[in-house]
C-alpha cells in the first residue's frame, strides 16, 4: 500500500507560501539597509528582533519552518551533489557558529544597530553561504544544523517547547545531521551536543555547555554598553566578555557547589539568559510600537510569566530520562520510525 503523506498539502502549501513571504521580506530589508537605513534598521533590531526569544520559548521549529536562511539552505539543496556532514565535523561547525553569534552580536553597538550598508552586506554574505553550504551537503547539515549563528540560542531557549510543532521542511527526514539535529528532538539535542559530559560538571568544559553559562551574562553585558563609534569596538567586546567570564565563573560555583548535572543548570541558565533579555527588551518594544510608557511593567510581567512557565515545565522535564533522539528515514537504524512505518503500511 501506498504511505499516506505526513501532513496534509494545504498544511505544506502554506508553510511554503510562508517561506517566500520570508525571503522577499529579507530582500526588502536589504533595500531597505541601503536606501532607507534608519527605518530599516529600526524595523529589524527593535520591532521584529526582539520576538524572536519568545518564539523559541513556544517552539524553535515556529522560526525554523519560517527563516529565509533555512529557505536559502534548502534551496541550495537542488544543486549538486550533495553529502551528510560527518561527526567529526558537526562539533566544529557548531563551535564557529558560536563564535559568529559572540563577534556579531556586540558589533551591534559600534556597527550593525546605525550602518545599513554594513548590515546588508553581512546578512548578503551569510544568505550566500546558506545557500552555497546547502549546495554541498544534504538537507540542512551544512548550516541549519551546523553554523548559523542562531542555532546555539534556538538549541538554549527551545529545549523544552511551549508547544509541540513539527518542521514542514524536513518531511520526510533525511538524516542529513547524524547527531543532535533540534528538529528531531530540541531536549535530546542538547544532551547529545554536551556528550557524555552532561552528567558531570564537565559539560562546562564543552562549545556549548561554555556557551549555555556564558550567556546570561553575554545578554546583560550587551544591554549595559550603550552604541558607540567604530573605534570604542575593543571596548564594548571588552565590557560584554567581562559579563560574559562573570556568568561563567557564578555557573560554575553554582554547579560544582550544588552538583548540578545539565539536565538541570542549562535550562537554568537558559530561563536566566531570557528573562534578562526581556526586562531590557520591554522598553526597547513598547517604544516601536508606539505603546504607552504605563505598560512597561505589565508586558514585563507577562514576559516572565511566560518564561516562568517554561522553566517550570523544563525543570520537570530534567526528571525524566531523556530518550535518544532518531531520524525517522534512516534506514540502517534499528527499529525506526520509518521502519515502523512501513511494517504497518505495506
Amino acid at each position: 500500500m501506498r504511505q499516506r503523506a505526513p501532513e496534509g498539502g494545504s498544511v505544506s502549501r502554506l508553510w511554503k507560501a510562508a517561506q517566500v513571504v520570508g525571503v522577499v521580506v529579507t530582500v526588502g530589508f536589504l533595500v531597505g539597509f541601503v536606501v532607507v537605513p534608519e527605518a530599516s534598521l529600526n524595523v529589524l533590531w527593535n520591532m521584529a528582533i526582539p520576538l524572536l526569544p519568545l518564539t523559541f520559548l513556544v517552539n524553535a521549529a515556529l522560526w525554523r519552518n519560517l527563516c529565509p536562511l533555512a529557505t536559502l539552505n534548502m534551496t541550495g539543496n537542488r544543486l549538486g551533489a550533495r553529502r551528510r556532514l560527518s561527526n567529526g565535523m558537526i562539533p566544529a561547525a557548531g563551535a564557529l557558529g558560536i563564535v559568529l553569534l559572540v563577534v556579531m552580536v556586540p558589533a551591534r553597538r559600534f556597527l550593525f544597530n546605525s550602518d545599513g550598508v554594513a548590515m546588508a552586506a553581512t546578512v548578503g554574505l551569510i544568505a550566500v553561504a546558506a545557500f552555497t553550504l546547502g549546495a554541498l551537503f544534504d538537507a540542512k547539515a551544512g548550516f541549519c544544523n551546523s553554523l548559523c549563528p542562531v542555532l546555539p540560542v534556538e538549541r538554549l531557549y527551545g529545549q523544552n517547547p511551549l508547544l509541540a510543532m513539527r518542521n514542514h521542511r524536513c518531511l520526510p527526514c533525511t538524516a542529513c545531521t547524524t547527531r543532535a539535529c533540534i528538529d528531531l528532538g530540541p531536549r535530546q539535542s542538547v544532551f547529545q551536543t554536551l556528550g557524555s559530559s552532561a552528567h558531570s560538571h564537565r559539560w562546562l568544559r564543552t562549545g556549548f555547555g561554555a556557551f549555555a553559562a556564558t550567556f546570561p551574562g553575554f545578554v546583560l553585558g550587551y544591554y549595559t554598553v550603550e552604541d558607540a563609534p567604530w573605534t570604542a569596538a575593543g571596548n564594548v567586546y571588552v565590557h560584554v566578555a567581562l559579563w560574559a567570564l562573570a556568568s561563567y565563573v557564578l555557573a560554575a560555583l553554582a554547579v560544582k557547589t550544588l552538583g548540578l548535572t545539565a539536565r538541570v543548570a542549562v535550562p537554568v541558565l537558559g530561563g536566566a539568559a531570557v528573562g534578562i533579555y526581556y526586562w531590557f527588551a520591554t522598553p526597547v518594544l513598547i517604544e516601536a510600537y508606539g505603546i504607552t510608557a504605563a505598560a512597561i511593567s505589565p508586558i514585563r510581567v507577562a514576559f516572565a510569566a511566560v518564561v516562568t512557565l517554561w522553566l517550570w515545565r523544563a525543570l520537570a522535564a530534567a526528571s525524566e530520562r531523556p530518550i535518544a533522539a532518531r531520524h525517522p528515514a534512516d534506514p540502517h537504524r534499528h527499529g525506526s520510525t520509518a521502519s515502523r512505518r512501513g511494517a504497518r503500511t505495506t
